[in-house]
């Protein structure tokens, strides 16, 4: 995760988050990459553990008042706070709400009934459906509506940044940016996996490969959980996609097709060039 360079992805951090490249890591506590290390280490061995029941769990919370967007928000700022700088996890909060309101936003527009956002430590935030969209195109247009508004979001620190030159929200616009490409992986449970559904589902097997190639080079409980999840939800469904309800289910005109290639093709270009642009290389 030679001498750690900021705001680089690392592989080995949670989604690739850094803090701040100004904030010097106190001399009486080990290095950040222990800490941060251990504690993911230990969550990832917990969720492969109790990963079959990890489906039903995140239907579950929702429903528990104790659970509510507000007070898992507070418990993500505290975990994150853990590693990095408060103003720093306050900020990575903020950025994956407004992610998430992104995707509840369309599934009402789709009249899909949904849950109000619910923050997972380490894990990012999950918004459940009540019922499964119309059809692939749809469940297209609400995995395309997160990184969309994401992206959005990611431009508030950038602004904030060229007004004050506060590097904090320099690293902050970097983190958005990223945040928002890693959920564009061809995958499921990402939302690239959804994207990807209306185009062709033979793209799951890309992603696959490619999620798997990942984690070879880079060995990571994230990743391990997301290849699991992926590789079975990619399998259930490859599986019924001859079935008479998946055909009609992915049955989609070649005009959306197109549509929404070209909108991920474009959006993940867009977020890599906001990446470059975000990027600073120092030590620390």
């Amino acid at each position: 995760m030679e001498s750690p360079r900021v705001p680089a992805v690392d592989p080995q951090s949670p989604a690739g988050y850094y803090p701040p490249a100004y904030t010097p890591e106190p001399t009486t506590k080990p290095p950040a990459w222990k800490r941060a290390g251990g504690l993911i280490i230990a969550a990832g061995l917990l969720l492969l553990k109790f990963g079959a029941k990890l489906k039903g769990l995140l239907l579950l919370l929702p429903k528990l008042k104790i659970f509510t967007t507000s007070a898992s928000a507070l418990v993500s700022v505290g975990a994150y706070a853990l590693l990095y700088t408060w103003k720093f996890a306050v900020g990575l909060v903020l950025l994956l709400f407004v992610h998430e309101m992104g995707h509840v936003f369309q599934l009402r527009r789709e009249g899909i009934k949904a849950s109000a956002p619910m923050f997972i430590p380490f894990l990012g935030a999950v918004v459940a459906m009540k019922e499964l969209p119309e059809d692939a195109a749809a469940e297209a247009r609400v995995g395309l509506a997160g990184p969309v508004i994401g992206s959005l979001g990611a431009l508030i620190p950038l602004a904030i940044y060229g007004l004050t030159g506060n590097e904090l929200f320099q690293v902050l616009a970097y983190v958005g940016f990223f945040l928002n490409l890693f959920n564009l992986a061809p995958i499921s449970p990402l939302d690239g996996g959804r994207i990807v559904a209306a185009i062709h589902p033979a793209l799951w097997i890309v992603g696959l490969l490619a999620l798997v190639g990942l984690t070879i080079v880079a060995p990571n409980p994230i990743l391990i959980l997301i290849l699991i999840l992926g590789g079975f939800e990619s399998w259930r469904r490859w599986q019924h996609r001859r079935n008479p309800e998946s055909e009609a289910y992915y049955r989609v005109s070649p005009s959306h097709r197109v549509i929404t290639g070209v909108s991920y093709i474009v959006l993940a270009a867009l977020l890599t060039l906001g990446m470059s642009g975000t990027f600073v290389e120092r030590d620390i």
